[in-house]
């Protein structure tokens, strides 16, 4: 649990009177909270800012510029760090009006917003405080912590379609709208991420599928005691990629090489993409999934974000996932069994958030 209850407190009753409220972290500011609940409250060395605080800096793939420049731009990216930023994207628009109306849902007074809210996330459109729930295997009497944070997330697919007539009307039109525009940059990102693999444009596509059906639009509220919690605990993503849209606040986290944390500046205007568990496998360890997290920076201003997930679309007990054959080579060898995405994600629910997830379909190699 996090640190700093007393001894008689109950976590679990006071994790329920929470949900019941349906108000969620916007709530508890709306209620003028002047300290943060022991819910919240996560371990000293998960949320203490770095010792020496640094700055990462993501590098970024014009899509303006010739697609000769454009490749290895990409292809550093990807196998260096596993984030990058995208600018000239054509599709400013659509940006600018899904996040404008995120923040626009969870700014509306309780009684509008408290009738979405779901205790229990269940269906294709949720609207909630989402539990970080311990791996499974460790302590059973270990209460979940929940994160300084409230998520509308929507599922918009497969087909037949889901009820997204269930999405907030107040936001909508402009969610359905980004979801359209952002499935087609997220083929044109798929395409660049096969081709910098040397497989070719449409390699990755054809041997998995490519879909972005999965939205999470998160509010940050402002925090009284920001450096006492979480907005996201450290993981690496089950995705293939990963697409962030984000307004200017901050509070991006990623983890060097020698385990430090480092803040990644918004950038007006650009899209960040960072690589998933599944395309690392997929690349035979070629590209890098990165462990990140979400720091909340402000005791005045809300952070709003959304990230559009993007999965193989094959996901049947007879699609296997692992690394293309091609890529499979005397010099690099087999990195990982082939497996189902049914077990990768039994995986990362018994495991938690870590790279481990992955590193159980590990090939060992003398």
């Amino acid at each position: 649990m996090g640190g700093g209850a007393d001894d008689g407190y109950d976590a679990a009753a006071a994790l329920a009177a929470f949900q019941a409220s349906r108000a969620g972290v916007r709530g508890l500011v709306e209620s003028g909270v002047a300290s943060v609940p022991p819910l919240f409250l996560m371990p000293i060395d998960s949320c203490q800012p770095p010792v020496e605080q640094t700055t990462f800096a993501i590098p970024t793939v014009d899509l303006a510029l010739p697609h000769s420049a454009t490749m290895p731009l990409v292809r550093a990216a990807a196998r260096s760090c596993g984030f990058f930023l995208v600018t000239n994207h054509g599709v400013d628009a659509a940006v600018g009006s899904a996040v404008s109306a995120v923040r626009a849902f969870h700014e509306q007074p309780l009684a509008t917003r408290s009738a979405f809210y779901s205790p229990t996330p269940v269906g294709s459109v949720t609207y909630s405080t989402i539990p970080i729930h311990p791996a499974a295997g460790t302590n059973i009497n270990e209460i979940a912590i929940l994160p300084w944070r409230d998520t509308l997330q929507a599922r918009f697919g497969p087909p037949p379609a889901p009820e997204l007539g269930k999405l907030p009307a107040s936001c909508r039109d402009a969610l359905e709208e980004y979801q359209k525009v952002m499935a087609g940059f997220g083929k044109e990102v798929a395409g660049l991420l096969s081709e910098a693999l040397g497989v070719g444009a449409g390699r990755v596509e054809s041997a998995m599928g490519v879909e972005g059906w999965m939205m999470a639009c998160h509010y940050y509220p402002p925090c009284p005691e920001p450096s006492r919690v979480t907005g996201g605990i450290e993981h690496t993503d089950p995705s293939l990629f990963t697409v962030l849209a984000q307004d200017a606040v901050g509070g991006l986290q990623v983890r060097l090489r020698d385990g430090r944390w480092a803040d990644v500046p918004p950038v007006p205007g650009a899209l960040l993409v960072n690589i998933g568990d599944v395309l690392k496998v997929v690349s035979n360890d070629e590209y890098t999934s990165v462990e990140h997290r979400v720091a909340i920076k402000s005791s005045q201003d809300a952070r709003v974000s959304i990230a559009l997930f993007f999965n193989p679309a094959k996901r049947g007990d007879s699609d296997l996932l692992g690394p293309l054959p091609e890529l499979v080579t005397t010099g690099s060898p087999q990195r990982y069994r082939a497996f189902t995405l049914t077990e990768f994600m039994k995986s990362r629910k018994d495991i938690g958030h870590g790279v481990s997830s992955i590193d159980r379909f590990r090939i060992a190699h003398e």
